[in-house]
């Protein structure tokens, strides 16, 4: 009963947060190779940790299965929950962002 509270109150607030976030802030320019560059690297360093961290409690998630706002705060949520480090939490936001 507590997890399907927590899911609901983790909804709601994604909704309340990707209503409210525009979406020119959620593109990076692709204009610069080195930008390019770390975000690839972020990418496969994402790629590496999110079955690691994920699988660890429950089924891992899709990048497809939410917006990349929605990522963002689910991410926020389980860095919380998994004490992620930063560089790692980052890393796997950018691989689920992508790989929509």
């Amino acid at each position: 009963m507590k997890s399907q509270s927590l899911i609901v109150a983790l909804l709601a607030a994604l909704a309340i947060h990707a209503a409210t976030v525009p979406s020119s802030a959620q593109q990076v320019s692709n204009s610069d190779p080195q930008t390019q560059a770390e975000q690839r690297a972020l990418f496969l360093r994402g790629a590496q940790l999110w079955p690691v961290y994920c699988n660890t409690c429950h089924n891992a998630r899709p990048g497809a299965e939410f917006s990349p706002a929605e990522w963002r705060m689910i991410m926020m949520h389980m860095r919380t929950q998994a004490n992620l480090p930063a560089n790692d939490a980052r890393a796997v936001l950018e691989y689920l962002r992508s790989s929509r």
